[in-house]
This record gives structure tokens, C-alpha cells and sequence, in this order.
């Protein structure tokens, strides 16, 4: 890693855009598929919406089941590069099975072997990210990363909408569609596969509990607070039913969805820059007091224009939580830094399950006591990480 002027590039190490490059590239692809891949799996293939609830939550479930793992794996090697670039491979194999097969076991397949390539790399790339990225600049890193992450949000699914409204709505339309998607993955592992590796400390002895033994007190402590902040996680298709219900069309709600991904992607590197001036604990603590607002804003609000200002602000929140957590980790366990992202994105993926199906059950009771809810756990996990402060403490960088 080198601060020399001459190796930087808008600020970041040139190995953050290359990073950021092919999480673009993956998002793009992916969200060209998820985008209609819920109308195709019940109405091409013919499967229920029962069934497309179960897909999903096992596909959520496959998302952080390997974050653990891979991890540590990543750490007890040193290698960063072989572990991110299996994932993304992993994923892209995975879209080959929408050009074999339409049936809803293969549909099933893809979306659940997809989910897992994302589950295997994103540690030790994160873990990678920090290690190229300056420490006094490392959370404008991660966030000029999610940052370029995210827009593959925003233009995956105006792809896709541009290829339905120009070719219309039939089956073939949807291969055409996979084909393209296929085209971004493979270009997202080109892109990796020339990017040169920053190994991180192995440590060969280590299996995973003496791994868990051996992460810093800190982080444990960071660990309590995240849980109970992931239990007030309600699913974003809550925001959605909530515009619903205020009366925006679903037309419009999908303008909603690109004002949260764009509102993320404009202000992460700027929340990143702030987070490098103040700290990142703070970070934390701010994300987890806007969520509070937010939520409570949620509870109450009851006309369009409040419901477009906290689309926005969900950004906002969504940018902290996404790029500074990580950030923050990486701060508190340099010499472990797969492992604990990994275990950190493993502990708050379980608890996201039961947080929505929470929030639905009080969602039937009335919507806003699902959101209500939300802002009591907010409040507590603010106070919790405000007594532990697991940040007080930092071991040397590594």
C-alpha cells in the first residue's frame, strides 16, 4: 500500500475503483435479473407466490451462510484474491442455469447458488478493500466502493426496463435479457482477475473457534449492539407497501426505489470523508439515530412528499450502514479482518429473518407499529453502543 500521490486516483488507491469497477459490473447483472425475475418465476414458470416467498427467504439465508466461512478460511491463508474471485465466479456460473433451464427447480437453483457466491466473497474482499485502502481514508474507500457497488442498482434495472418496453413482455424477451445480464459477470471477473492481490497475515494454525477466540474484545462488543440494531431491520419491501398505502401508484414506486439507490450512491463517499474526520464509532451512532428518525417518520407520515424525503433519507442511512460498519471492523481487527466481517455480516444476516417476519406480524396489527417497533431496537442498540463503546479500544495496525 502507497499514500504516494502518484498512486492515487479521485482520492482513493486505484485498486478501490478496480474493486468498485467489478462490484458494478456484478450489480449491474444481477439486478437486471432480480429485477424481473419474481414476474418470470411465477408467471413464465408458473410457480406461486407461496413458493416465491420461500425462494426468496432462502436465498437471504444463503446470502450470509457462508460469511463465516470464507472469512476465516481467507485469513487462516492470507489469500484475498483466490476467495473474492471464486464468489464471483460462483455467481456467474450460477446465471448459466437461466440459459438452460425455465423450470422452477432451476429457477430455485440460481437464485439460492447465486446468492452464495455473494456470501463467499464478500469478506475476504472487504478484508482486501482495507488492506489496499489508506487507514486515515478508509471509510471514503468503502464508500466510494459501495458507492459504484450501488449504482449497478440503478442502472441494472433501467436496463431492464428499457429491454421489456423495446422488445416487449414475451419469454424470449426474458432469455435475450439473461444473455445480456450474463455479459456484465463475465466482465466483472475479467476485471478481477487483472487486479494484483494484497495478501493479508495468515495464520495457518487457527480453525474457527480459536479464531473466534482470538478477535478483540472490541469487536465482540460491537457484536451486541449490531444484533440487536439487525432485529429492528424490517425488509425494504416494508417502505414499499407504505408509499402503497399513502396512495403513490406502482409506477411511482419504482421511482422511489431509484431516489433511495441514487440518494446512497451520491452521498457514501461523502459520509465516508466524514466518518475519516470524526471517527467512525460515531458513524455508527449516527446511522443508528437516523434509522430511529426514519422510522418513526415512517410511523407517522401520511402524505407523498414526507414519504420522498425519507426514501432519501434511507439512502442516507443505508450508505453509513453498508460502507462504515465495515470500515469500522476493519479498524478494530487488523490482523483478522475476513473473519470478522465475516462473522459480523454471518450474526446480523440470521437476525434479519426474524426482524421481518417481526415486522410483518405488527404490520398486520397496523402498519406503524411494525415501524414503531424499529425505533425502540434503534434506540437501544444506540444506547447499548454508546455504554460498550467498543471502539475505545484499537489494537496497532497491522
Amino acid at each position: 500500500m502507497s499514500s504516494d500521490p502518484g498512486h492515487v486516483k479521485f482520492g482513493v488507491h486505484p485498486d478501490v475503483l478496480k474493486l468498485g469497477l467489478v462490484s458494478f459490473l456484478t450489480d449491474l447483472s444481477s439486478e437486471i435479473i432480480f429485477s424481473v425475475f419474481a414476474i418470470f418465476f411465477t408467471t413464465v414458470a408458473g410457480a406461486s407466490a407461496a413458493l416465491l416467498g420461500l425462494v426468496e427467504g432462502l436465498a437471504d439465508l444463503s446470502a450470509s451462510s457462508l460469511n463465516y466461512l470464507s472469512g476465516w478460511w481467507s485469513d487462516r491463508t492470507g489469500k484475498r484474491k483466490t476467495f473474492a474471485l471464486a464468489g464471483y465466479g460462483f455467481s456467474t456460473l450460477a446465471k448459466l442455469i437461466l440459459l438452460i433451464s425455465s423450470s422452477v427447480a432451476g429457477l430455485t437453483a440460481f437464485r439460492v447458488i447465486e446468492r452464495l457466491g455473494k456470501s463467499f466473497r464478500g469478506p475476504p474482499r472487504d478484508a482486501w478493500l482495507s488492506g489496499v485502502a489508506d487507514k486515515d481514508k478508509r471509510g471514503y474507500s468503502f464508500g466510494v466502493h459501495k458507492a459504484m457497488d450501488k449504482a449497478g442498482a440503478v442502472l441494472g434495472p433501467l436496463a431492464a426496463y428499457g429491454l421489456l418496453l423495446w422488445l416487449g413482455e414475451g419469454a424470449n424477451t426474458f432469455r435475450i435479457l439473461f444473455w445480456v445480464a450474463l455479459v456484465p459477470a463475465i466482465a466483472s471477473v475479467a476485471v478481477l482477475v487483472r487486479i494484483p492481490d494484497k495478501p493479508g497475515i495468515a495464520h495457518p494454525r487457527e480453525n474457527m473457534v480459536a479464531a473466534w477466540i482470538a478477535l478483540s474484545p472490541g469487536f465482540k462488543r460491537y457484536l451486541v449492539p449490531a444484533g440487536i440494531f439487525s432485529l429492528a431491520y424490517f425488509s425494504f419491501g416494508f417502505l414499499l407497501l407504505r408509499a402503497h398505502s399513502i396512495g403513490f401508484a406502482v409506477k411511482d414506486i419504482v421511482l422511489l426505489y431509484a431516489l433511495f439507490n441514487g440518494a446512497f450512491v451520491v452521498t457514501a463517499p461523502l459520509l465516508g470523508k466524514l466518518g475519516d474526520h470524526v471517527g467512525r464509532g460515531r458513524m455508527i451512532m449516527l446511522g443508528y439515530l437516523i434509522y430511529l428518525l426514519l422510522s418513526l417518520g415512517l410511523a407517522w407520515a401520511d402524505e407523498k412528499w414526507q414519504l420522498v424525503v425519507l426514501f432519501i433519507v434511507y439512502g442516507i442511512f443505508f450508505a453509513i450502514d453498508e460502507a462504515q460498519s465495515k470500515a469500522f471492523i476493519a479498524d478494530l481487527e487488523p490482523g483478522r479482518r475476513a473473519s470478522a466481517i465475516g462473522l459480523y455480516n454471518f450474526v446480523t444476516g440470521l437476525l434479519y429473518l426474524p426482524a421481518s417476519l417481526m415486522a410483518g406480524a405488527l404490520w398486520l396489527v397496523h402498519p406503524s407499529a411494525a415501524f414503531l417497533a424499529a425505533a425502540a431496537l434503534a434506540l437501544m442498540a444506540l444506547v447499548v453502543f454508546a455504554v460498550l463503546r467498543p471502539g475505545r479500544k484499537h489494537l496497532p495496525e497491522a
